[in-house]
């Protein structure tokens, strides 16, 4: 009786070792180089209501529209639509001149916003996007042991921290920017062709030079 109580004292000892073992040298499964702490993209909808008629809109009505972009610091990555019931020429046209003070061109069709747009007004929505790393910094393991061989839980917190706080546009993180390419190539055929025309330096021989004494 002695001996199979000892059998299970010893028994229980070595399975409370090994479960406060795991628990201090606790590592996440991920034993791939992918980063699990990702970029994430997030918008939000600025609106503001304007007075606007078939005309577009009152001097008094650009001047406030004027003040709230310069309020909310209009700028690049920024997205400006309007939600016009009217669908007035007069009306985009000119938002579009206030937005371009901004380097910001008009974009076609306006997300859905809470409630609804009053008759004889139009809505001007600015759509602003911020990109940030969930979850980061990660130092939940606070110890060195790693018998998976995995990566630890901060794993890419520096790296995607970095790229969601310096890109210009968080948008270009989802889409990527797209391009024609004609520039870059008849940039890059230029410099071809002017090294292979130019001639070599040394191809007119080597310039004779006399010197006298005196």
């Amino acid at each position: 009786m002695r001996k199979a109580t000892k059998r299970k004292l010893a028994g229980a000892i070595a399975l409370s070792l090994g479960l406060s073992l795991a628990a201090c040298g606790g590592m996440p499964e991920n034993r791939t180089l992918y980063s699990i702490k990702q970029p994430v993209v997030e918008r939000s909808n600025y609106i503001f209501d304007v007075n606007a008629g078939a005309g577009g809109l009152s001097v008094p009505e650009q001047q406030r529209l004027a003040n709230w972009f310069e309020t909310m610091e209009l700028g690049y990555g920024d997205r400006v639509s309007i939600d016009d019931p009217m669908m007035s020429g007069a009306t985009k046209e000119t938002v579009a001149k206030l937005a371009a003070r901004y380097g910001i061109l008009v974009s076609e069709g306006a997300p859905v916003t809470e409630g609804h747009v009053a008759p004889g007004k139009a809505r001007i929505v600015i759509t602003r996007s911020d990109a940030s790393v969930p979850g980061c910094p990660d130092w939940s393991a606070s110890s060195d042991m790693n018998y998976n061989n995995a990566t630890s839980p901060g794993y890419g917190c520096a790296s995607n921290g970095n790229l969601a706080a310096m890109v210009a546009d968080p948008e270009d993180l989802i889409t990527g920017r797209s391009g024609t390419g004609e520039t870059v190539v008849s940039t890059s055929n230029k410099a071809i062709d002017t090294y292979r025309t130019q001639a070599p330096t040394g191809g007119g021989g080597l310039t004779q030079n006399a010197t006298g004494g005196n």
